[in-house]
């Protein structure tokens, strides 16, 4: 199991990772960053978790490298914990999944 590049103990801010990337490596180096980064996936293209400023940085950082020059879309939002808190999540179960 990779060792994760943020240490879990750490306060940090409520951090969303939201991509569309068309090219299948470069998506797949953006998730793994996110993982290393202890970020969990919320959706396909989207990963949520706490992340200290310092460690923000070196995300944004590799995920730039992970990019390249190549077509694709990074956003990284900082979030204050109130609005996880009063956010709505429906999650559901639909017939086709079965």
């Amino acid at each position: 199991m990779p060792r994760l590049l943020q240490d879990p103990r750490k306060p940090g801010q409520p951090t969303l990772v939201l991509y569309d990337v068309p090219d299948d490596k470069r998506r797949t180096r953006v998730m793994n960053a996110c993982k290393d980064y202890g970020l969990a996936r919320l959706q396909y293209s989207a990963y949520q978790g706490k992340l200290t400023r310092t460690a923000r940085r070196e995300l944004e950082t590799r995920l730039e490298k992970a990019l390249g020059p190549a077509s694709g879309h990074i956003t990284i939002l900082v979030l204050e914990q109130a609005q996880l808190d009063d956010a709505t999540t429906i999650h559901q179960q639909g017939d086709e999944d079965e």
